[in-house]
């Protein structure tokens, strides 16, 4: 009987983690905007659209000039993501973590790392 009620226990713990972090990450969903220094002097607009299905992220991110470039290969764990953005031949991967009320995104270019915080536009 103990046995059976720790078995119980054990399985609502773990299925109410998996509904918490799903519902966490689903907060990303939206519009995320931030800047990054891309040398002392020269710093860059950011404007990311973020889209979560389940595991899966999608989206747009917003080039320099404007349009609007598709996320691809988007993926979840936990709080943290994966995905690239394919502009012409450059093929820009990012990883970032969600924290609810900001984004932090690393993007990897041509052997360099840029690291930016994003809040929710509003």
């Amino acid at each position: 009987m103990i046995m059976k009620s720790r078995i119980v226990t054990t399985t609502l713990l773990v299925f109410c983690s998996f509904i918490a972090c799903f519902a966490a990450i689903a907060g990303l969903n939206g519009k995320w905007t931030g800047s990054v220094k891309i040398t002392p002097e020269d710093e860059l607009s950011l404007v990311y659209n973020f889209k979560v299905d389940g595991d899966k992220l999608s989206g747009t991110v917003q080039s320099p000039d404007g349009n609007d470039l598709p996320i691809a290969e988007g993926v979840l764990s936990g709080n943290e993501f994966a995905f690239i953005v394919k502009a012409g031949k450059l093929v820009v991967n990012h990883t970032g973590k969600y924290y609810g009320d900001s984004v932090i995104v690393s993007a990897y270019v041509d052997g360099k790392s840029f690291k930016a915080v994003l809040k929710r536009d509003k």
